[in-house]
């Protein structure tokens, strides 16, 4: 089974109010600050730790349909390379890189994983100042 594990950690970021998210059949939300994403038949699942994610998505983020499909597999493959190759280097980059993300281009992952994903890398290089790319991250 081939899976995409995607387990980030931030810090500093505590939010005390929350929004209400419609939950997918394909999607559950484990407590405030997890997010799952799973597909049984494409064999993938992203886990997002992040207590300050969901809301930002919800309130901030452009809303789905915003961006084209092709847009976001562009962004999400430079995006992965990125951060895959900060991973392994935690002396000059400390722990904001916790875990590799295994993305393959050559899979179809559908709409909602690429945007998630998109987004969540906007999210992160926004409140933990990072630029993972030249494109400067912005909503």
């Amino acid at each position: 089974m081939k899976n995409i594990k995607l387990i980030l950690f931030c810090f500093f970021i505590i939010t005390s109010c929350s929004s209400k998210k419609n939950i997918t059949n394909n999607e559950s939300k484990l407590d405030d600050s997890i997010v799952r994403i799973a597909n049984e038949e494409l064999e993938y699942e992203i886990i997002i730790f992040d207590p300050g994610f969901s809301t930002w998505l919800n309130s901030v983020a452009q809303p789905e349909g915003y961006y084209t499909q092709e847009f976001l597999e562009i962004r999400n493959r430079l995006y992965v390379l990125e951060w895959n190759q900060r991973v392994q280097q935690p002396l000059t980059y400390g722990n904001l890189y916790a875990m590799v993300i295994d993305y393959d281009p050559n899979i179809d992952y559908g709409y909602e994983v690429n945007y998630k994903l998109y987004n969540y890398f906007i999210y992160f290089q926004l409140t933990n100042k990072q630029q993972l790319t030249s494109f400067v991250p912005r909503i």
